[in-house]
Formats: structure tokens, C-alpha cells, sequence
């Protein structure tokens, strides 16, 4: 069937065909029978480096236990700049790393108005990420179709406005295939 549409359309429009996809948009795909794995390794040591966090020791956890952050936090500032380029450049890392989505829309609420507290943060997420290098999502050509869901709140955890945070994540079989956190 395959065969087909493609010979159609290469007799309508001027097409190459070039085999597997590889690589797409910083994403890194590996295509075998027994699934697809997608991840951004690269990426992940692009950012490292430009953040020079390449050398940095590496940890397993995102966030320390009970860590509360706030935007009357008394530390010192930070750049706005280069604290909105290293959030944005973790958010671009969420595509593949579901595990990261909490810590990197944590961070995010302080970009206006950073301090070193919240730069802390961000820099252990890279951390974690350098440890955690090749993470990234497998889609099994498995025919297991069971939906699973999780979700979680914390109940008003925001110091600022007391507003609660709350996630979710949905499996199709083993395969991970949405997943959000939010204010």
C-alpha cells in the first residue's frame, strides 16, 4: 500500500525518497521493528555546553524534597536574558522528556524576575539531564491497547497565590503519549 502512494505521488510531484527519518528538528529517531525510541541527546548537550554545564557533576533527582519557590524571594538577580534562554531551551527539551515537564514549568513562573535561587534550580535540572542524557520516548509496535492515566496535584502548593499545580500522564500499552503539568 505504501508502495504505492509513494510511486503516485512521485509520478505527480518531484520527490527523493530518503529512506528512514533520522533526525528531525533537533529529535533523534531510531526506527526498528520492534518500535520507534525519539530523544534529543544532542540537543541536551548543545544546552549543556552553552550553559556550561557540560563539566557539571550529575544528580538523579529534578528537585530537592519541599522545595518552595517564590517571586518575593530576597536573593540576589539574575539576568533576565540569559534566565529566559536557559527556561526556553529546557522547555524545547520537554518535546522528548516527559520527566523534566514539572521541574521546567517550576522554573518558568520566575522569568520576569529571577534571583539566584531560581537560576539554582534551573542549572539542576540540567544537572539531572546530564545524568539522564539518553532519555527519551519509545513507541512500541506492541498490541497492547490498554489506556492507563496518572495524575497528581499538590493542593494549593504555590506560596504566591496559593494556586495548586496538577499534572497528568497517558500510556497507550507501554508507550507514552501525552502528558502535561500546570498552575
Amino acid at each position: 500500500m505504501f508502495g504505492e502512494f509513494k510511486e503516485v505521488m512521485t509520478k505527480e510531484f518531484e520527490m527523493t525518497d530518503i529512506r528512514l527519518m533520522a533526525y528531525y528538528l533537533g529529535i533523534e529517531v531510531n526506527q526498528r521493528e520492534d518500535g520507534s525510541f525519539i530523544s534529543q541527546a544532542g540537543y541536551a548537550r548543545e544546552i549543556l555546553k552553552k550553559f556550561r554545564m557540560d563539566n557539571s557533576k550529575s544528580i538523579n533527582t529534578l528537585v530537592e524534597c519541599g522545595v518552595k519557590l517564590s517571586k518575593q524571594d530576597e536573593e540576589e538577580k539574575v539576568d533576565p536574558t540569559f534566565f529566559k534562554s536557559l527556561v526556553g531551551s529546557l522547555r524545547y527539551l520537554t518535546c522528548t522528556r516527559p520527566d523534566i515537564f514539572y521541574a521546567v514549568g517550576l522554573v518558568s513562573r520566575y522569568m520576569e524576575d529571577p534571583t539566584t535561587t531560581h537560576l539554582k534550580i534551573a542549572k539542576r535540572i540540567l544537572r539531572y539531564i546530564k545524568s539522564t542524557i539518553d532519555f527519551g520516548l519509545r513507541y512500541s509496535t506492541s498490541n497492547h491497547f490498554k489506556l492507563e492515566g496518572y495524575s497528581d496535584s499538590d493542593c494549593g502548593g504555590d506560596i504566591d497565590d496559593r494556586k495548586s499545580t496538577t499534572g497528568f500522564v497517558f500510556f497507550m500499552g507501554d508507550t507514552t503519549f501525552t502528558w502535561m503539568s500546570k498552575k
